[in-house]
């Protein structure tokens, strides 16, 4: 075993040091490795099981090898920026190397048995932004072992014994995602295990920026429990080059997890690391002559050589030979790896050109297209992009010439756009059978005595059939359990369901996210709540970075069908009647968002989201859940399909697109309008991702050959989207008799008080005043101007 780890610490560290080398070749853009790390991640390796998983950052591929979840030919593959799924299962080179996951899909986009796998959710590059998942994925196992309900899903959990192991490097401690879920786990009581590999720096910033005492397990010693039995944490320090110390402190820390559901903190001190933080500079530049003589005798694998030694586990030419292979092995799988990559890309070349002497040939054009080919035809090392770039050029010069040679380029294009939209644009959203476009529409029904009632109870019988239908629905945040959320739509669900599926939790939106997250790879469907849509900012950059690109960034291989819910729009106050939707728009693209302007639309929005396997955001009208609307006959059942906007009034002089609150301002405003004689057509959106995708609103501009987007976002934010989407992709312009208008808030976010939402958001007489101007211009005789 011994020789055996030393073994793979060597192809690693072999790796690193070849990876540099590729990257300042040319072969690669840019490289950060993992060199210095080997004997920690080979330790905890050991520890590893089947069912586990890992959320860590991109310095974690000894962890990666030993476990059997990557290959060196991969690790190169993925340097190289290889985009076959079957090279480069991790991301289909779409994530920088040093970014692992495993494959947690089927090809159907179906779960896989992870309680018999041993998993890695797909790694992201902004630092801490690993641990709020992380805290889901060992909160996972808490449920499952907890909830008998669950104990039915054995492919996901064996009694709830997977251990969530997370790494990160010591100046990434500094982020408050990381104390937020170290504070987080604490509380729950999970089966995290956090390791710190600290090798003193965050790129040229040496700890005593960084820390406080320059150490994190001193500072987190409050977290330590008291004994066992009791709540904390166990934390362990140990040396970075201390192999068998390394093996006894992941064997004790990964038990303590996996039986007790007590998280653990392994601080690992005095790491090195040989090469420095990346490809992108020289930490000779930083660190001092004393340090870097430090670090070349403290070399964790060196250090493990004078072990062996000592200990006589091996001679010095046994260890030499296995250093010597270790190389060798490396160098055959970084060629094997360049060759697959490559030649593909090769041959492509070698056919474009042929085509582009046919051109030549057929059209005469030698001058003009000659050094073009030549170029081309010379590229010792071309890529795609350089095969695309030379037929489109090639074209131009062409555009006027009818040949069969012109023909072949132009199909020979169209099929590589294709075949490279595959590549680097796919899969952004779910492909499978349960994605959200797959979900069979039910209609609303109603009894002919249908009850009328407060908007909060819909979305209250809703929840409770959904819960009652499926054991794997659970539902945290801030007050949802005991007193059933601040606006009463879980109220008496913690009753009748239990804590396990309707949870409090602390103020802290970041990793209620990430505890959905980790929870929704693991087969669970949980609704996360932000109490306010203001406070969604604080979970923006985990709904970004992680959650929208997951099903991209792994090209399908992963998921994580997360459903946030929240409340926004009209109320009064800087904080709490915020409507960013741009914000949204603009960072969570990979993500659905609805955006209700009742609580019906809201259950039926959830009846689809919780059958399906695809990530969303509801955003509830703040003021809507007191509103009298009649009780469905099935609540649970009904569904919505998303992108699909409903015309709530029909007219012909001008159509309205609006969503949320705003439609009930719209509507009033509507009949105003009729008043004066103007009939307006009024569409509620619904759902602004995705965006009317049978483009129902350019049939309505087409009868009415006007627009307004009104909206209470700030200008240039969602009704610009809206503008956006319908005239430069519905291409409503054309139907178009007078100028398209936006009406949306104020730039700055709305004062408290009644005359401050009347003064900031659009009001009724805005909305009048915006169509009556428009018609106005259109017609001066009839509509003179009022003011």
């Amino acid at each position: 075993d011994f020789l055996h780890d030393y073994r793979l610490g060597w192809e690693s560290r072999h790796a690193s040091l070849a990876g540099r080398k590729e990257v300042f070749m040319g072969k690669a853009k840019f490289g950060i490795f993992g060199d210095g790390k080997e004997l920690p991640q080979l330790a905890m390796a050991r520890a590893f099981r089947a069912g586990d998983w890992r959320a860590g950052y991109y310095r974690d591929q000894t962890f990666m090898l030993a476990i059997g979840e990557l290959t060196l030919q991969q690790y190169f593959a993925q340097l190289y920026a290889h985009p076959d799924v079957e090279a480069e299962p991790a991301t289909a080179g779409r994530a920088m190397n040093g970014h692992f996951g495993t494959r947690f899909l089927d090809e159907d986009g179906n779960f896989r048995p992870s309680a018999q796998m041993k998993n890695s959710s797909a790694d992201i590059s902004p630092t801490g932004g690993q641990m709020p998942r992380l805290v889901g994925l060992a909160y996972a196992s808490k449920l499952y072992r907890q909830n008998p309900e669950l104990h039915q899903f054995s492919d996901f959990s064996v009694n709830g014994n997977e251990v969530a192991f997370g790494t990160i490097g010591n100046a990434s401690t500094s982020e408050g995602m990381f104390f937020e879920a170290i504070n987080a786990a604490g509380v729950l009581q999970i089966p995290m295990l956090i390791s710190v590999w600290d090798d003193h720096y965050g790129i040229s910033v040496p700890a005593e920026y960084q820390t406080t005492k320059q150490n994190i397990s001193e500072i987190l010693k409050g977290f330590q429990r008291e004994g066992e039995g009791q709540d904390g944490f166990e934390i362990y320090r140990v040396k970075g080059w201390d192999y068998l110390a390394l093996l006894e402190t992941y064997e004790q820390a990964a038990e303590v997890c996996r039986t007790q559901h007590v998280p653990a903190l392994v601080h690992v001190q005095e790491v090195t690391q040989p090469q420095g933080h990346s490809t992108s500079g020289s930490h000779e530049r930083y660190k001092s002559t004393d340090r870097l003589s430090w670090e070349q005798e403290h070399d964790c694998l060196l250090k493990m050589r004078e072990w062996l030694l000592a200990e006589g586990h091996a001679s010095a030419d046994e260890l030499d030979a296995i250093e010597k292979a270790a190389q060798q092995l490396v160098k055959e799988a970084r060629t094997a790896a360049w060759q697959e990559f490559f030649n593909p890309i090769k041959q492509e070349r070698d056919e474009v050109v042929d085509l582009l002497n046919k051109l030549v040939a057929e059209t005469g054009t030698e001058n003009q297209l000659h050094e073009m080919v030549e170029a081309l035809k010379h590229n010792t090392t071309p890529i795609r992009a350089d095969l695309v770039r030379t037929v489109r050029r090639a074209l131009r010069q062409v555009r006027e010439q009818r040949s069969a040679g012109r023909r072949e380029l132009q199909n020979w294009l169209e099929q590589a756009l294709a075949d490279n939209a595959d590549r680097y644009n796919s899969y952004l959203f779910s492909q499978s059978e349960e994605a959200v476009g797959n979900i069979e529409e039910v209609e609303v029904a109603y009894a002919d005595d249908a009850a009328s009632v407060d908007g909060r109870e819909v979305l209250q019988a809703c929840f409770t059939a959904n819960f009652e239908r499926d054991a794997r629905i659970f539902a945290i945040g801030e007050d949802v359990g005991r007193i059933g959320d601040v606006n009463q739509a879980f109220a008496g669900l913690q009753e009748k369901f239990g804590e396990l599926r309707v949870t409090d939790t602390g103020i802290r939106e970041c990793t209620i996210i990430g505890q959905g997250i980790g929870a929704a790879m693991r087969g669970l469907k949980p609704i996360t709540e932000i109490q306010y849509l203001d406070y969604l900012l604080y979970g923006i950059q985990t709904l970004s970075d992680d959650v929208a690109c997951l099903q991209y960034r792994t090209k399908g291989g992963q998921k994580a069908p997360l459903i946030v819910r929240t409340r926004g729009h009209r109320l009064e106050g800087i904080w709490h009647s915020g409507s960013p939707i741009q914000m949204i728009l603009g960072a969570i693209r990979g993500i659905h968002l609805c955006v209700p302007r009742d609580m019906t639309q809201a259950a039926g929005f959830y009846n689809t989201l919780l059958r399906s396997d695809e990530p969303a955001i509801v955003i509830e009208c703040l003021n809507g859940y007191r509103l009298k609307e009649k009780m469905p006959q099935n609540p649970g059942d009904f569904t919505l399909p998303l992108g699909r906007p409903e015309t709530l009034l029909r007219g012909a002089d001008l159509t309205i697109v609006t969503y949320g609150s705003m439609c009930r301002i719209v509507m009033e405003a509507a009949q105003q309008l009729a008043e004066v004689g103007i009939a307006v057509e009024v569409m509620d959106v619904q759902t602004l991702l995705p965006f009317d995708t049978d483009h129902l609103i350019v049939d309505s501009i087409r009868r009415t050959n006007r627009v307004l987007f009104a909206d209470e976002d700030v200008p240039g934010g969602a009704t610009a989207y809206m503008m956006q989407q319908v005239l430069d992709e519905q291409h409503a312009y054309r139907f178009l008799d007078s100028q398209p208008r936006c009406l949306s808030a104020q730039a700055h976010r709305p004062p408290y008080g009644s005359d401050g939402d009347y003064f900031s958001k659009p009001s009724v007489e805005d909305v009048f005043d915006a169509v009556y101007e428009i018609m106005q211009e259109a017609d001066p005789k009839r509509f003179p101007a009022i003011y």
